[in-house]
C-alpha cells in the first residue's frame, strides 16, 4: 500500500477531535495519586539544602566547609563557587549540602564560612538616565522618513510607560531527585524537557547522555523556566555520587525560587505618535529599555511597535540595562506582553487625544498588522462579547460617583510550529493499544490530546488508548516551550497511529475479503468502508495479529508539515474594569478574551489554557512586581506573602472565545499556549485609564500608583 493520507479528518468525519474530552490524568491529579518530582521517595534518601550569596556583587575569597563536613548526619558537601568566582546577583548558590534530614542540611549550610569582597551594585534599571555605563545600546531601526511623518501629522500624542521585572513563581518549585547507580544515573527532576534535560545534565557530568535515565510524570508549572538540568540539577548529582550513591533530594525553597529560578525582563518607553484626525497613524518614534539582568536585555527594539508591523515611518531604539539580579528566562511567550502593552497603551492614548473611540483606531491601523482582517473580525466579537457599545465611554466620562467603569483593548500576536516529535504506537492481539512519547504534560492536557488523537485515527474511545510520556527511553519529542507541543505531538502521534492502523487492515483484510484500502476503523470496528454490517470488532481485529504486536513509528518534521501544523495566529482582549477613585482599588469584572489558533483538537483543555492566561494577565496588571533595594541589592518581596498574585476574588469574570472557523482549521494545529497570556495587561491598563480619565503610566496598576495619577491630573 502506498503511506497512508495523514491528513486531518473533515470536521464532519470527526468522532473525537473537537469534542470536548476531560483530562484523562484528572483523577489522578485530583486525588493525590499523581506524582510530581517533589513527591519522589526513594529508600536511604538524602536531602540537600543551598547556601546562596546575600550579596548582589561580591568577589568570593574563601569558602570554608569544615565544620560543615563535620556535622553529623552530613554526607557531602560540595563548593559551587569557589574562591575567585565573582558573583553577579543575589542568591547565587555558593555551596550545597546532603544529610540525613532536611533540618542537619540546613544546619550545616549554616556552618559553612564564606569570605566576600563586597563590590558595588546596581539593580534598578526604571531610569534610564542614572544608567551611565551600565547601557547596552541595540541600535536604531529607522523605517521611511518619520521625521518627515510627525510634520504632516494632524496631532501628535507622546506618552512614557512601564512594566517591571516579573518572577517566575511555579507552584513546585525548581528541583529534582537523584541518583546513581554504577556509572548510570536515575533523574526525577520538575522538567518542561523530558527529552533533553538528561543530555543537559549528563554534559555538565561528562558522561554519556545514554547514562541518565529522566522520568516524571507531572510537573508543577514551568512557563519556560524548567527546561535545563541547573546548577542545582548538577549538584544535587554530584552529592549523591559523594554519599556512596544514595538519592538526593533537592528544591529550591521559595526566597531562592523567586530570586534565581527566572524573570520576565522590564520594559520601559518613550513613544511618539503622528497621526492623521480619523486616528491613521502615519508615524512611531519610540525609545525603549529594561533589563533581564547581567546581560541588560529588555524588550527587543525589533518588537516594537507589536503587531502594527507595517506603520509606514518609524525610528525605533531600545536600550538594555546590565544589572546585579537574576537572569531572565523564557516566560510564556517571552517580550509579548511588555510590547503589547507599551504599544497598545500608546494607541489607546492616541485614540483618546483624538477623542476617538479606540475601537475604531485600533479596527483602522489593523492595516499595518499581518492579518488585518482576521483582526477585525476578533476586535468585532470582543466587542460584542464585552458590551462595547452600551458600556464604553470617552476618557474620564464615567459619571458621577466614586467608583468608575471602563473598558480597554489588547492585541497578541504569536507563533506556535509543532516541534520535532517522535511517537512509536503499539497495537497487541489483545487489542490494547499503547502510545509512547519521550513528552511531558506540564499540566495544559497534552495527555488527553495525544489520546484523543490516537483514539480518532484508531476508531476507539479515548479511554481506549494507554498514553505513555514522561521517560526519555521513549522516542524523542520536543521540550514544551514556544506553544510547540500540541503540534508537535499530534502530528507524530497521528503518523504513527496511521502507520500502525495500515498494518493492521492488511492483516485483517483477508478476513473480510476486501483489500486493505477498502477498510475503514469507526467506532470500535473495523469494517468495509461504508458497510458496517461487514465488520469485525477491534478486539477480533487484533486476533488476527496472531501473537506479535504491530509497533510503528511516526514523526512529526517542523521542515515538512505536510499541511498539518502551521504558525502565527493572533487574538484580541477586552477587559471590563471599575476603579474606586477614593482609594485607588481596581476591580476587574470581566475580561473578554479572542483568540485563534488553528485546528483546535480539545476545546475544553484550549479554553483552560486561555483562562489560564488571563489570570496571568490579571496578577502582570495588577499585582506583581519585583521590588529591588538599591541600597542592599537585595530583593526585598521575594516570598509569598509581599509577591503578590491574584486570589480567586480578584479575578473577576473571564469568558473565552475561541475563534473555530473552516478557514482556522484548515490551517491546522498551532499551539495555543503563549497568545493569550499576551494582551491582557494592556487591556487593563487601558481600561483603567478609560475609566478613571487619565493614564497610569506603570504597572502593577497598584492603589498607589492609581491615586498618584488622578493627583498628577488634578494638580
Amino acid at each position: 500500500m502506498s503511506e497512508p493520507n495523514y491528513r486531518w479528518p473533515a470536521r464532519d468525519k470527526r468522532r473525537v477531535m473537537g469534542t470536548r474530552v476531560n483530562r484523562i490524568d484528572g483523577p489522578a491529579k485530583v486525588s493525590g495519586r499523581g506524582k510530581y518530582g517533589s513527591d519522589i521517595n526513594q529508600p536511604g534518601m538524602l536531602f540537600a539544602a543551598l547556601l546562596t550569596c546575600p550579596h548582589a556583587h561580591a568577589r568570593v575569597r574563601s569558602v570554608d566547609i569544615k565544620e560543615a563536613q563535620a556535622l553529623k548526619g552530613v554526607t557531602a558537601v560540595e563548593v559551587m563557587s569557589g574562591p575567585g568566582t565573582v558573583i553577579q546577583w543575589a542568591g547565587t548558590e555558593v555551596a550545597a549540602v546532603a544529610a540525613l534530614t532536611e533540618e542537619i542540611a540546613r544546619d550545616a549550610v549554616r556552618r559553612i564560612k564564606v569570605d566576600y569582597e563586597v563590590l558595588s551594585h546596581a539593580v534598578k534599571e526604571e531610569d534610564l538616565k542614572a544608567a551611565g555605563g551600565r547601557s547596552k545600546p541595540a541600535g536604531e531601526v529607522l523605517v521611511g522618513d518619520p521625521d518627515d511623518a510627525f510634520k504632516k501629522a494632524d496631532v501628535i500624542s507622546e506618552g512614557e510607560y512601564g512594566i517591571p521585572v516579573l518572577q517566575h513563581c511555579c507552584l513546585e518549585p525548581h528541583g529534582q531527585v537523584v541518583m546513581w547507580k554504577g556509572d548510570t544515573i536515575e533523574y526525577w527532576p520538575s522538567t518542561q524537557n523530558v527529552s533533553g534535560i538528561g543530555g543537559d545534565l549528563a554534559q555538565s557530568l561528562s558522561i554519556p547522555a545514554a547514562n541518565v535515565h529522566v522520568r516524571q510524570d507531572h510537573v508543577g508549572g514551568g512557563f519556560g523556566s524548567k527546561f535545563s538540568a541547573d546548577r542545582w540539577g548538577v549538584v544535587a548529582a554530584k552529592l549523591s555520587k559523594a554519599s556512596g550513591g544514595r538519592p538526593v533530594k533537592l528544591f529550591l525553597d521559595r526566597r531562592t525560587e523567586l530570586e534565581i529560578a527566572g524573570s520576565r525582563p522590564s520594559g520601559f518607553a518613550r513613544i511618539r505618535l503622528g497621526a492623521r484626525k480619523d486616528g491613521t497613524i502615519i508615524a512611531w518614534e519610540s525609545q525603549s529599555w529594561g533589563t533581564s539582568g547581567p546581560g541588560g536585555g529588555g524588550v527587543a527594539a525589533t518588537q516594537l511597535p507589536y503587531v502594527f508591523v507595517n506603520i509606514p515611518n518609524k525610528r525605533v531604539n531600545h536600550t538594555g540595562v546590565i544589572t546585579h539580579t537574576g537572569p531572565a528566562r523564557a516566560w510564556r511567550a517571552p517580550n509579548h506582553p511588555q510590547a503589547s502593552f507599551l504599544t497598545c497603551c500608546a494607541i489607546e492614548d492616541l485614540a483618546a487625544k483624538l477623542n476617538l473611540d479606540p475601537l475604531e483606531v485600533f479596527d483602522r491601523n489593523f492595516q499595518y498588522t499581518a492579518r488585518p482582517e482576521v483582526y477585525r473580525a476578533q476586535l468585532r466579537k470582543a466587542a460584542e462579547l464585552s458590551e462595547w457599545e452600551k458600556l464604553w465611554h470617552p476618557r474620564g466620562q464615567a459619571g458621577p460617583g466614586p467608583v468608575k467603569r471602563g473598558l480597554g483593548i489588547g492585541v497578541a500576536t504569536w507563533g506556535g510550529l509543532g516541534h520535532a516529535s517522535d511517537c512509536r504506537t503499539t497495537i497487541h492481539p489483545d487489542g490494547s493499544v499503547e502510545v509512547e512519547l519521550g513528552s511531558q504534560d506540564l499540566g495544559t492536557g497534552t495527555r488527553t490530546v495525544i489520546a484523543m488523537v490516537a483514539a480518532e485515527t484508531l476508531g476507539l474511545s479515548v479511554g481506549q488508548i494507554q498514553v505513555k510520556i514522561g521517560d526519555n527511553r521513549y522516542p524523542p519529542s520536543g521540550g514544551s516551550g514556544g506553544s510547540t507541543t500540541v503540534g508537535g505531538v499530534a502530528v507524530s502521534t497521528r503518523k504513527s497511529t496511521m502507520n500502525a492502523l495500515q498494518k493492521l487492515l492488511e492483516a485483517v483484510a483477508p478476513a473480510l475479503g476486501v483489500s486493505a484500502d477498502q477498510l475503514e476503523a469507526v467506532d470500535g470496528r473495523i469494517q468495509v468502508r461504508g458497510n458496517p454490517a461487514k465488520s469485525l470488532t477491534w478486539k477480533a481485529a487484533c486476533q488476527k495479529l496472531g501473537v506479535k504486536p504491530i509497533v510503528e513509528m511516526g514523526r512529526n518534521d517542523p521542515k515538512n508539515p505536510m499541511g498539518m501544523i502551521s504558525q502565527g495566529v493572533g487574538g484580541i482582549q477586552i477587559a471590563d474594569v471599575s476603579v474606586d477613585v477614593e482609594t485607588g482599588v481596581v476591580k476587574l469584572n470581566r475580561l473578554v478574551a479572542v483568540q485563534d489558533c488553528g485546528l483546535i483538537i480539545n476545546p475544553k483543555t484550549a479554553e483552560s489554557q486561555v483562562y489560564g492566561a488571563c489570570i496571568m494577565s490579571i496578577c502582570g496588571a495588577l499585582f506583581e512586581e519585583r521590588i529591588m533595594c538599591q541600597q542592599t541589592g537585595r530583593f526585598l518581596n521575594a516570598d509569598m506573602e509581599f509577591y503578590k498574585l491574584a486570589g480567586i476574588d480578584d479575578i473577576g469574570e473571564i469568558i473565552v472565545h475561541l475563534d473555530i472557523t473552516p478557514e482556522h482549521d484548515a490551517r491546522g494545529v498551532i499551539g495555543l499556549g503563549e497568545p493569550p497570556v499576551v494582551p491582557g495587561i494592556a487591556a487593563i491598563a487601558n481600561a483603567v485609564a478609560n475609566a478613571i480619565g487619565v493614564r497610569v503610566p506603570r504597572v502593577p496598576l497598584t492603589p498607589d500608583r492609581v491615586l498618584a495619577a488622578l493627583e498628577g491630573r488634578r494638580a
